[in-house]
């Protein structure tokens, strides 16, 4: 079975390397330095299994396995905090918490294994990884992957978002980009202090409204600076007059 190491200390791939010599069948198809490599990575070898640091430069390891669409099983190698840690254990998602024995990383492999069977281990990653990137209480960012290349975009400018099909369709100065997640995760992600969700279509960020015109029957459109009109549904109106204090 095909395993990678994707953490940007050498030293702690090397631990892993080491203990993994205990589990002959598995295999290292690649170390990786950063969460760029990993995606790589992961689509060249299609592995069974990662170890994956959370905190590493450029984009972290929830940001990496957003933008894989059938992510691996994972287990998580980290320092990372105590909210993280709890989540882990609540959906079954083995961490391995730095600096690891070898005895525990032989039960999270063992662990991992027994599990082969189900599919539990790839259905655990997407969940772990939404539920704790909607939480964050520092979301200030989204990764999306366009063609070869991965575009970091800041919160502060998204100026809004729409649902398209599976997709939701990120609007910026720069351009539009498309992220497989929903708007109810946009909605919990982005929270109500700067965006607000005006449509089951809609969510927009507060500060580009400029007017609200009245339109067909009992809805609205919200026009933005740029002069996009957005429309704001019969529930999506009061909302909106409560953020702007109308």
């Amino acid at each position: 079975m095909k395993v990678l190491l994707i953490d940007d200390e050498p030293l702690a791939r090397s631990v892993v390397a080491e203990y993994l010599q205990s589990w002959p069948q598995l295999e290292i198809a690649q170390e990786c330095n950063d969460g760029f490599e990993g995606v790589k990575a992961i689509a060249q070898h299609e592995p069974d299994l990662i170890f994956l640091d959370i905190q590493m430069p450029k984009i972290n390891g929830f940001e990496m396995l957003e933008l894989i669409d059938h992510p691996p099983a994972v287990i998580f190698t980290t320092a990372f905090d105590e909210y993280a840690i709890k989540a882990f254990e609540e959906h079954a998602v083995d961490y391995l918490l730095k600096p690891f024995t070898r005895e525990r990383f032989d039960k999270a492999v063992q662990k991992w294994i027994d599990l082969q069977q189900a599919a539990e281990p790839k259905q655990n990653t997407q969940k772990i990884v939404e539920d704790i990137q909607a939480s964050s209480p520092t979301n200030e960012r989204v990764v999306v992957k366009t063609g070869n290349k991965i575009k970091i975009i800041p919160v502060d400018d998204i100026i809004y978002l729409a649902a398209d099909d599976d997709y939701v369709k990120i609007f910026t100065s720069e351009g539009s980009f498309l992220k497989n997640k929903t708007m109810a995760y946009f909605e919990k992600m982005l929270g109500e202090k700067n965006f607000v969700r005006v449509h089951r279509s809609f969510i927009v960020k507060i500060d580009e409204i400029t007017r609200i015109d009245p339109y067909e029957k009992e809805s609205h459109l919200a026009i933005l600076k740029n002069g996009e009109k957005i429309p704001v549904s019969k529930t999506g109106y009061p909302r909106l007059r409560q953020v702007l204090g109308l």
